[in-house]
């Protein structure tokens, strides 16, 4: 899949490929809800995949889909996942905690990119993820003031730099009980004991303590795993946010 268009950020000096699946403006006026989903050179495939099949039977409105991505796969120099999506410095990736500056990028760069080209919505904002891009999708719930309404976070690295994220979550709970937004949370059954379990976790957690407003879904899906699980992930996800009740 080739970038729509290409977008510098001047807050983490990167040249970031932008994914767009837009609806047709001519059919569908807008303004339209906008999901932004991470890893956009390797998972956006799956996100307009379940969309469109989704559309097809009428299962959720029209929706703009952005995916961010660096031109470059995982593991590749220009790829800079393990820089942008970690809250928290780790061992395991060098240029590690850069989830902050990168949150800045969304906010004042992409964001009124998006708003100039499209007819976007400017109160119905969703983010979405798989492994370290949910890690990135439970930051951003965390943050204040709120950027996004509707949180899509499949198999979150919640591990990465000793569970840093559930610590940021308890601070936030303490900080204003209040969080209106919609969180889907899923993990393939079959996932590693630290992923399921890291999970279940934070279940506990936002059971223990919950946040005023804040709608919470959590599915597991039996017979996946880590690797095979983005089409049930993304389509469930997608339907739990942005379809009717009970869809």
């Amino acid at each position: 899949m080739k970038p729509t268009f290409k977008l510098h950020s001047p807050e983490t000096k990167t040249d970031y490929h932008l994914y767009i699946e837009a609806p047709d403006a001519q059919l569908t006026p807008g303004p339209w809800p906008v999901m932004l989903f991470m890893d956009g050179d390797d998972q956006f495939s799956f996100a307009v995949a379940a969309y469109r099949e989704l559309r097809a039977a009428g299962r959720v409105p029209p929706l703009l889909l952005a995916g961010v991505g660096y031109g470059a796969s995982y593991a590749k120099a220009a790829n800079k996942r393990g820089r942008d999506y970690t809250p928290a410095a780790h061992s395991d990736e060098p240029t590690s905690g850069g989830a902050a500056i990168f949150m800045q990028f969304l906010r004042e760069t992409l964001w009124p990119e998006l708003a100039r080209r499209y007819p976007v919505s400017p109160t119905v904002r969703g983010i979405g993820g798989h492994s370290l891009g949910s890690l990135l999708v439970l930051h951003a719930l965390w943050q204040e003031p709120i950027l996004f309404t509707h949180y899509l976070a499949s198999a979150p690295s919640i591990w990465w730099a000793d569970r840093h994220i559930l610590g940021e979550g308890v601070r936030r709970r303490e900080r204003d009980a209040a969080l209106p937004a919609r969180l889907f949370l899923s993990v393939g059954a079959e996932d590693s004991a630290s992923m399921t379990g890291d999970l279940t976790l934070l279940e506990q957690q936002l059971a223990a303590r919950p946040f005023t407003g804040l709608e919470l879904t959590v599915r597991r899906f039996p017979g996946r795993n880590h690797f095979n699980v983005l089409p049930e992930a993304f389509g469930a996800g997608l339907t739990d946010l942005f379809g009717p009740p009970g869809a």
